[in-house]
């Protein structure tokens, strides 16, 4: 006698057996991979330690704040007022190619820097009257935009030793202030305000204004920064009220299309499916159309050869009879799969219609993203300021550098003597007027600092594991909570009170360690993955065409083990918030009993993927399109106060919209995804508990059994 459809194979194990004690997630259960949750614990503790040392011997003020010459901070006392600094030289920091701008690896400019209350907003050059002799220097030079030290009244200097030693500059250009550096913003308009007599040493004006174009062209490329952002700003505190009314008519239309879905769930798969025909169809009659228009057209690929232009190829007829070919098969293919595949194409439509009614029984799980959100927000603040800290650890150390050693004779000038900034005095070096005293590393003398990388590393798989382990704790507490209402026989007077409190409680009292296990797998292969990524990108010059395809596959094959491991973990959690078991044990069970049902996986993986697709693309495509139509002054709001006129940029508040629609979106529709396949597991269980007897009755919904030809039996009285 022949095996019954959909009878599973001994290959993938036996068939889950009746258990007259179960009715849903066990309660009574005990703690699951305890060696997992002690390394966790470990780990955690000691992720927090590294974040209080990184604390203590961190100093962010080294990137949060500019620093000048001497290496005093500007904007913090004693510069509290002089919040920018100001580069002498500007062009140095554009055009320096030499050695002492790669020993400075880009922290500091081979220019002197101070610090100032403004930037400069105007084009200004050294009068030449200044280098007459005994000229009064303050009528020429800034004394503001000059080093604190020099006393333009009573200084002694000429103009010359001045702008030989860089005690004042000898010219400037308007500056904008980003990041609290006074740095180019020399638009095309700018150019047509400078001064006929504004002009280099040596240089005329056409010739310096050439100059400066090609020199900061590169640095800003021509942008204000700082105009754009407060223009940015501006619109976000006129439409932030629109925004935010935008993103809660993605929250109301997202929650909507799911509650809808108990409904519509037939009509828009068989609509999807029989569009995705009917396109299928309107293609072979184009291809067809298309080859017959071309019977009499004599070009061949024999005479047009090798060529980049694809338009040449759509002229030959063999090339549609090919595109005619391919779709022909890919239309039969699919009108075959449909055919034999009907019945659990109905399955999976009952499941999500199913999946559908549980969300609208327990609506506090649509909140349960918010948590989630919170979680790992909290581990990408602690990574990023962790990270910020260590990369500062250690105090700063300055050395005596020539920032122009083609002035004077530099050679005692090694670069290595060590120096204090705010004790250096340049006429220690006679001979070389440009020697200056720069910041140069952090120290790195000290074992917390000689372990700076080490603890960056840490700091790295610290926080891939935590993230990890945040998105275990919500796959396992919704499927615990989804759990709960399909083993309830009477619905939905059986579910469990706070369904959703009770799954997050067991999940973090007795599985932690599983999660973390589970969460520990997954971060290997990532760290693998960026590991590859790093090699290819110092590797990808040298590597010759054997090595790249090499590197091409073993970062495909990993990317294919991420994904799997994902829908591997993510059935494994499924199987501990019901049964309870540790993370090995859960993980096997899931894959032997999907396999057991690998076509019905497969069915209801796609449908739900493309229903999904659709309701994203249907609820952020709605919102955006609104967006555009209010923000661009084609919709107006009788009685209100907004303008679309008024706006800078009218696309920051539609990204802003379409960005945070895609988010809630994402969201709400995660957690049913997440409610589909804990249904289905459940369905694949129950279908092997039970027989639909008095005594092993089915716990799906009366629409799958009349699917499945099941029902239950009603007892004997």
């Amino acid at each position: 006698m022949g095996k019954k459809k959909d009878e599973p194979s001994s290959e993938y194990g036996d068939p889950a057996q009746y258990d007259p004690t179960f009715n849903g997630p066990i309660h009574n259960r005990s703690c699951t991979d305890i060696i997992c949750c002690v390394l966790f614990m470990l780990v955690i503790t000691g992720y927090m330690v590294v974040g209080i040392l990184a604390w203590l011997y961190g100093d962010p003020r080294h990137v949060l704040y500019p620093r000048n010459s001497t290496g005093m901070y500007c904007g913090i006392a004693p510069n509290h007022d002089k919040p920018n600094v100001f580069y002498f030289n500007i062009l140095q920091c554009a055009t320096a190619t030499n050695i002492m701008a790669a020993a400075l690896q880009g922290l500091q400019c081979p220019t002197t820097q101070i610090c100032v209350k403004s930037c400069p907003s105007d084009f200004w050059s050294l009068n030449p009257l200044a280098y007459q002799p005994k000229a009064n220097l303050s009528q020429y030079f800034n004394q503001d935009l000059c080093v604190p030290w020099l006393d333009l009244s009573t200084t002694k200097l000429s103009a010359s030793e001045i702008i030989s030693k860089e005690f004042c500059p000898y010219f400037y250009t308007p500056t904008t202030s980003v990041l609290g550096r006074c740095l180019p913003s020399l638009g095309t308009s700018s150019y047509d305000n400078i001064p006929p007599g504004f002009q280099l040493p040596g240089l005329t004006t056409n010739q310096t204004v050439n100059m400066l174009k090609n020199s900061t062209s590169d640095m800003m490329n021509s942008f204000n920064a700082r105009d754009v952002g407060v223009r940015i700003f501006a619109d976000f505190a006129s439409t932030w009220q629109w925004i935010v009314l935008g993103l809660v008519i993605a929250m109301l239309a997202s929650l909507l299309f799911l509650l809808l879905l108990r409904f519509l769930a037939a009509i828009l798969v068989w609509v999807l499916i029989i569009g995705v025909l009917a396109v299928g169809a309107f293609g072979i009659w184009y291809c067809y159309n298309e080859y017959t228009l071309l019977a009499n057209s004599p070009v061949t690929y024999n005479n047009v050869g090798f060529t980049t232009n694809v338009n040449v190829y759509l002229q030959i007829r063999d090339t549609w009879l090919a595109f005619l070919i391919i779709l022909c098969v890919v239309e039969g293919l699919l009108l075959l799969i449909l055919i034999f595949l009907r019945t659990r194409i109905l399955i999976a439509i009952a499941l999500i219609k199913e999946s559908s009614k549980a969300v609208g029984y327990m609506m506090s799980t649509l909140c349960y993203p918010i948590v989630t959100f919170v979680l790992l927000l909290v581990c990408v603040s602690y990574w990023g300021i962790t990270a910020l800290y260590l990369a500062t650890s250690g105090a700063p150390v300055y050395n005596v550098v020539a920032l122009n050693a083609s002035q004077g004779d530099c050679r005692s000038i090694t670069g290595n003597q060590t120096c204090d900034p705010l004790a250096f005095n340049s006429t220690l070096y006679p001979t070389c007027p440009s020697a200056r005293c720069v910041f140069i590393k952090y120290n790195t003398e000290g074992l917390f600092q000689r372990n700076i990388f080490n603890l960056q590393i840490y700091n790295v798989i610290a926080f891939l594991w935590c993230v990890n382990f945040v998105i275990a704790l919500g796959h396992c507490t919704l499927a615990g909570a989804f759990a709960s209402y399909y083993w309830a026989f009477h619905k939905p007077a059986d579910i469990p009170a706070c369904p959703l409190v009770s799954s997050f409680m067991r999940a973090l009292r007795y599985h932690v360690g599983s999660l973390a296990f589970g969460a520990l797998i997954l971060t290997i292969i990532q760290v693998v993955r960026i590991i590859l990524e790093y090699i290819d990108h110092k590797c990808r010059a040298a590597q010759n065409p054997c090595g790249r395809f090499l590197m091409c596959c073993l970062k495909c094959c990993f990317w294919c083990l991420e994904k799997f491991i994902k829908f591997l973990n993510r059935n494994a959690y499924i199987m501990i918030a019901i049964y309870g078991k540790n993370f090995c044990v859960s993980a096997k069970n899931a894959f032997l009993l999907l396999m057991r049902n690998i076509l019905r996986v497969v069915v209801l993986d796609k449908v739900t993927d493309l229903l999904l697709f659709f309701g994203k693309l249907l609820v952020v495509g709605g919102i955006g399109v609104l967006a555009f139509f209010f923000f661009s002054g084609k919709i107006q709001v009788p009685g209100s106060l907004f303008r679309a006129s008024e706006l800078n940029y009218y696309w920051m508040p539609i990204i802003t919209v379409v960005v945070g629609a895609y988010l809630i979106t994402h969201g709400f529709f995660s957690v049913y995804n997440m409610c589909v396949d804990t249904l289905f597991l459940c369905f694949l269980e129950d279908l092997e508990r039970n027989d639909g007897s008095a005594e092993k009755p089915y716990y799906m919904s009366k629409n799958l059994m009349k699917i499945l030809n099941k029902k239950n039996k009603q007892p004997k009285k």
